[in-house]
């Protein structure tokens, strides 16, 4: 997960404040964090995952796709988008299937996404207001 200084962060929570979600281990720790932003024009109009985040002791337990369906849920019902995307890194193979897993589909591949030096998948998952899901077609030479 890429991690931001906290100017970036304020200023999501400003313009975003509805696509951050924490939570918090019974002692008060921070088990992980998503935090995303809607985006885009038309029928590109989508929520997306900036970043999402769970510490390795609570991973495999539900965390991120309870992340995830909280961002998707925004997306849906307070922006009304008609996808969801996200950026993973191609050498990222657990990411890409956790994401598969959630219903995300490789969309097209960004060359040099990662500071010119590793390539990403773009990945989206359709919402209700695109139910051909034309959204998840792959990119023409992507």
């Amino acid at each position: 997960t890429a991690t931001y200084n906290n100017n970036f962060y304020l200023s999501y929570m400003v313009k975003w404040p509805d696509y951050l979600a924490v939570a918090l281990a019974p002692n008060g720790n921070q088990t992980g964090y998503i935090i995303g932003k809607a985006e885009g024009q038309g029928k590109q109009w989508h929520g997306h995952v900036t970043a999402v985040t769970v510490a390795p002791q609570y991973r495999r337990i539900g965390y991120a796709t309870k992340f995830m369906k909280v961002l998707e849920n925004v997306s849906e019902e307070s922006y009304n988008g008609y996808f969801v995307d996200l950026y993973v890194r191609k050498s990222n193979e657990v990411g890409i299937q956790m994401y598969k897993k959630f219903g995300y589909k490789i969309y097209r591949k960004v060359i040099g996404y990662y500071s010119g030096e590793e390539d990403a998948y773009d990945m989206r998952k359709s919402l209700r207001r695109d139910p051909e899901k034309s959204s998840e077609e792959p990119y023409p030479g992507g």
